[in-house]
């Protein structure tokens, strides 16, 4: 079993905090932490932006908690990964992933923010899908159901270990007709299995190939019990798809991954096997997250920054990263297609690129 990745020990906390059930509740859980009030959970001094922080990259995702409470409440349209992105009840991680998109915009330090407001949450999530009304036209994310990514930027298994915001989530989608959760996750928290989702909460459990992942999935639970979770999960009422991201180009990569690909074939129940998808999708880095992991893990610089592969991407949201070249990525993503049709056929894919 995967050691805890949490030991608060600092908690930055807004203003108004403590009004909130929930804000008290995870207080509570760590009586002995350092509190410091703070203005606002997004411009800390001394922690957001200090460039002599990143050599304590990990203990800060460990030692130190911020606290919010969440002023915005919109939700975004998606058709990959899920129908509607929501507002997350978390940002940043205590995992340290090096390729994750999330610090990029914090800088230095990216430990978890929680938000305490889970009953404007709740209430906005309810009242979006009761104006959605019934989905009548099936797509790749789902035939039936609106899908909403409740987890964009934090990675909720890890969440829900410092308070019960995950499992009212997995509750209130329980109770929409219309629509179901959806999150990924590289940790195995066993104690949602408690959480009764009824089919309604959607895991994807991310994969690649250990060699790599014992770089690059820093503090996240190993692959092997990722692969194990699978089964589990889906007997306790979670439908479980697999997350092929990021897929990343090395010498021998094709390889490793029909060796995962089997693995994963080889552990599967037929309960499991019956409901499995994939999304899988392609690194895509940017240059100042490269500059971040030089000063703490240059080791895994040497896998996800290979110039000679890559090219510029302005991404949707203005900003300028780097992703494989147009035609080598191309050939890739056709290569790890037929590599998942011939291993594993039974395994849809929702979408590849």
């Amino acid at each position: 079993m995967t050691r805890s990745p949490l030991d608060i020990r600092h908690i930055y906390l807004e203003p108004g905090v403590e009004n909130y059930a929930r804000g008290r509740e995870i207080l509570a859980r760590f009586p002995e932490a350092e509190r410091t009030e703070v203005p606002s959970h997004w411009n800390i001094p001394g922690l957001h932006g200090n460039a002599g922080l990143v050599k304590d990259w990990v203990r800060i995702k460990r030692q130190v908690l911020v606290l919010g409470v969440r002023k915005t409440f919109t939700l975004r349209e998606n058709g990959r990964s899920a129908d509607w992105i929501a507002p997350g009840l978390a940002n940043g991680c205590a995992l340290a992933c090096a390729y994750c998109y999330v610090p990029r915009r914090k800088g230095f330090a990216n430990p978890i923010t929680t938000f305490v407001n889970i009953e404007d949450a709740v209430k906005a999530l309810r009242r979006h899908a009761e104006k959605l009304g019934p989905k009548t036209e099936p797509n790749q994310v789902d035939p039936h159901l609106w899908v909403y990514d409740i987890g964009e930027n934090s990675d909720l298994s890890v969440d829900a270990m410092l308070s019960d915001n995950v499992r009212d989530l997995v509750a209130l989608y329980r109770t929409l007709p219309n629509a179901k959760a959806s999150f990924a996750t590289k940790y195995v928290n066993r104690e949602l299995l408690e959480y009764d989702p009824q089919g309604k909460t959607r895991i994807r459990f991310s994969l690649m190939p250990r060699p790599i992942a014992r770089v690059l999935d820093v503090r996240t639970s190993p692959i092997r019990e990722r692969i194990a979770a699978i089964n589990d999960f889906v007997e306790a009422g979670y439908e479980v798809h697999l997350n092929f991201s990021p897929v990343v180009i090395y010498e021998g990569w094709t390889a490793d991954y029909t060796e995962l690909l089997r693995e994963v074939r080889d552990s599967l129940s037929d309960k499991a096997r019956v409901q499995l998808a994939a999304e899988v999708i392609f690194l895509t880095h940017n240059a100042a997250l490269h500059e971040v992991n030089l000063g703490w893990h240059p080791k895994a610089e040497k896998l996800l920054w290979r110039p000679a592969w890559q090219e510029n991407k302005r991404s949707e949201y203005g900003g300028e990263n780097i992703r494989y070249r147009h035609g080598f990525k191309g050939k890739a993503v056709a290569r790890f297609t037929e590599l998942l049709a011939r291993e594993l056929p039974e395994c849809r894919v929702r979408y590849a690129f």
